[in-house]
């Protein structure tokens, strides 16, 4: 029997596609046949998957940092002009900041002149995943770099994110783990709104324009940009429901099973995708206050080291020998 294994990262520890490998040997062990699908949501991973999906090839650009440092960032592209573009890449929380880490000056400038370099290497058509921004400028920054560089000459492009938070509340959801305190925060917002009042399209009460800090809802709108699920993106970019018909079981994986995982998270969208299908989990750790969600899993294996995956997937796949 064929187990699918569609593990999203280990955020800071293994990538989809360790984990997807380690839980693959237990099963090959327990004598079925295992089929790896690392996945995403639109955050950690999200490039790495399109690019090998969809058989694009890297680009190096110099571009900038969050607070304007220079960062050596990567793209891909197909042949048929459809660009991949990870947020964090320029403007992401882990990049380095030798002049500090301010959440009020840091913006998508160096996004922004990503998104433009693809345009003039002829995209018609940008990916762009949102997650891991260092910024809560409303796509200020990316904007401004846009308009000097030319525009985007009617490229289309599709933000891909794991949250539906709306533009105003990008700041209060998400300002903290930037590093912002409370004064900050309420300054953030209130810029938010100045900005969305002056945008060509208001952005505030529309679900997923507060992505990377509101960059998705300046995106929206000021160049149309499509806010879609990451996860469900991804699903269909690799050919998700297919694998599935042809599985006796799916293997979910995450770093931490929680509150939020059903809410917009990849192992959500795989819930809903597998109804009649046994999916087990395979994570680094349980939220004790998980609660009914855990109902949703034939199967639950804590597993944050390598040899556990295998472990866990050797014993699902001997579950399913019963």
């Amino acid at each position: 029997m064929t187990i699918l294994i569609t593990p999203d990262s280990f955020k800071g520890t293994y990538t989809a596609a360790q984990v997807a490998a380690h839980i693959a040997q237990g099963v090959r062990a327990g004598g079925q046949k295992a089929v790896e699908q690392p996945v995403a949501d639109g955050g950690e991973g999200t490039y790495e998957i399109l690019r090998q999906t969809m058989d694009a090839t890297p680009i190096s650009v110099d571009t900038f940092g969050p607070w304007h440092d220079p960062v050596r960032a990567i793209y891909a592209m197909t042949r048929d002009g459809t660009a991949v573009i990870e947020l964090a890449s320029a403007s992401g929380l882990t990049l380095p900041a030798p002049r500090g880490r301010d959440p009020l000056t840091a913006d998508t400038y160096g996004t922004g002149r990503l998104l433009t370099h693809a345009v003039e290497h002829g995209a018609r058509h940008i990916v762009l995943a949102a997650g891991g921004s260092a910024t809560t400028d409303g796509g200020a920054g990316a904007i401004a770099a846009i308009e000097e560089h030319g525009g985007l000459r009617d490229a289309q492009v599709t933000i891909l994110s794991d949250v539906t938070t709306p533009f105003e509340n990008a700041a209060v959801v998400f300002g903290p783990q930037k590093g912002a305190d409370s004064d900050q925060v309420r300054t953030l917002t209130a810029r938010l709104h100045a900005q969305a009042a002056a945008y060509p399209r208001d952005p505030r009460g529309v679900p997923r324009t507060g992505a990377a800090g509101g960059f998705s809802g300046g995106m929206w709108a000021w160049y149309g940009a499509q806010l879609v699920s990451g996860a469900d993106f991804v699903l269909d970019a690799v050919s998700f429901d297919k694998k599935a018909s042809d599985a006796a079981a799916i293997v979910v994986g995450e770093g931490r099973l929680d509150s939020q995982t059903g809410e917009g998270k990849v192992i959500s969208a795989i819930l809903a995708r597998s109804v009649d299908i046994p999916v087990y989990a395979v994570v680094g750790s349980i939220d004790a206050q998980l609660g009914k969600y855990a109902e949703n899993f034939a199967g639950i294996f804590v597993a944050s080291e390598a040899e556990m995956m295998t472990e866990a997937g050797e014993f699902i796949a001997n579950q399913i020998n019963v």
